[in-house]
C-alpha cells in the first residue's frame, strides 16, 4: 500500500461514526491475532531437524518398503 492509499484510507476512517470505528478496530485486532497465530504455528524444518531418533520406527527404510510391499501384495491376492 502506497502512502497515498494509506492517506485515503485514513480520510475514509475519519468519516466513520464512533461505533463504526470500534467495529473496524475490532476487525483489525482480530486480523492481527489470526496472523500472529498462523506465524506461531509454522516452524522451519531446520528447527526440528534431527529431533526424531533414527531409525524412527526401529526398522531400516528398505526393510520397511519390502515388508509393506509384500503385505500389500498379500492383501491384494486375498481380496
Amino acid at each position: 500500500m502506497g502512502k497515498r492509499d494509506f492517506e485515503e484510507v485514513k480520510r475514509q476512517i475519519d468519516k466513520l461514526s464512533q461505533l463504526e470505528k470500534l467495529k473496524l478496530l475490532d476487525y483489525l485486532a482480530g486480523m492481527c491475532r489470526l496472523g500472529a497465530q498462523k506465524r506461531s504455528h509454522r516452524r522451519k524444518w531446520s528447527e526440528i531437524r534431527g529431533t526424531a531418533p533414527y531409525p524412527l520406527t526401529l526398522e531400516d527404510a528398505q526393510d520397511w518398503i519390502s515388508r509393506t510391499r509384500a503385505e500389500s501384495d498379500a492383501n491384494r491376492h486375498l481380496g
